[in-house]
C-alpha cells in the first residue's frame, strides 16, 4: 500500500472511530434535551398559562388548580423517529409543527410545557383522534372562542380530535370573574369591540378543563 493511501485509510478510520461516535452523542443528548425518550404518540402537551393579557384573562376565569394553570394544548403525533404537535394557535391555525418550533414558539417568557396521557383504558382512541386532528388542519384560529365548523381555537381543536370517543366533554362557558361575580372586564372589552354578546353559558372548553380531566394522568415537565 502506497504512503498516501495508507494515509487516508487512517483518516478515514479516525473519522469513524472519532467523529461519528460523537455526533451520535450529539443527536442523542439533543434528544434528552428535549425529553423525547419518554414521549409517545398521543401525549397531550399543556403550555402553562402567562399572567396578563388574552393568556391571564382566559386563564382568570377557568383555573381549576392553584398550583398550575394553563392556556394551550396540542396532541403529539410520533412519525417513525420524528415528532409533531397538531394544534390551534393563533398564529398558524390548526397546523403540524415540528415539536421543536412547538416548545420554541410555546415555552417562552417562563412557561412551561407539562405531558399528560390517556390511562391505559383510553389508549385505543389515539388512532382515531390523530385522525380526526390531521383532517382539521389548515383551518383558521377562532378567535371568537364561539364554537362553529369553519375555525377552532385549541382546546376546542382537541376536544373535536377526541369527540367521537367522549374522552372531553364540553361545559358551560363562563366570563365570571371569581374576584367580582361579575364578568371580567377584559372580556366585556373584548366582545364589545366585536360587536358580540359575552357568550355566558354557551358551550365550549378550555386547557384547564381539558387538563382536569379524570381519564387523564400528568406524566413530565418537558
Amino acid at each position: 500500500m502506497s504512503g498516501s493511501n495508507a494515509m487516508r485509510k487512517t483518516l478515514r478510520d479516525n473519522f469513524v472511530n472519532i467523529f461519528i461516535p460523537f455526533f451520535l452523542l450529539l443527536l442523542v443528548s439533543g434528544c434528552r434535551s428535549l425529553g423525547t425518550s419518554q414521549l409517545e404518540n398521543g401525549d397531550l402537551l399543556f403550555v402553562t398559562a402567562k399572567e396578563t393579557g388574552l393568556s391571564g384573562a382566559i386563564n382568570n376565569v377557568t383555573q381549576k388548580q392553584k398550583a398550575i394553570s394553563f392556556d394551550h394544548i396540542g396532541i403529539l403525533k410520533k412519525e417513525n423517529h420524528a415528532f409533531f404537535v397538531l394544534h390551534a394557535a393563533p398564529k398558524g391555525g390548526s397546523q403540524k409543527q415540528a415539536l421543536k418550533d412547538f416548545v420554541r414558539d410555546q415555552a417562552h417568557e417562563g412557561q412551561k410545557i407539562i405531558v399528560y396521557r390517556l390511562k391505559p383504558e383510553y389508549q385505543k382512541t389515539i388512532p382515531s383522534a390523530i385522525h380526526k386532528a390531521q383532517s382539521m388542519l389548515g383551518k383558521p384560529y377562532n378567535f371568537n372562542y364561539i364554537l362553529d365548523e369553519n375555525s377552532y381555537y385549541c382546546s376546542d381543536y382537541i376536544e373535536r380530535a377526541f369527540r367521537d370517543d367522549h374522552i372531553f366533554k364540553l361545559e358551560p362557558m363562563t366570563f365570571i370573574d371569581p374576584k367580582t361575580g361579575k364578568t371580567h372586564e377584559f372580556w366585556k372589552e373584548f366582545y364589545k369591540k366585536k360587536n358580540l354578546k359575552v357568550p355566558e353559558g354557551e358551550p365550549g372548553c378550555n386547557p384547564n378543563g381539558l387538563a382536569g380531566s379524570d381519564k387523564l394522568m400528568r406524566i413530565k415537565e418537558l
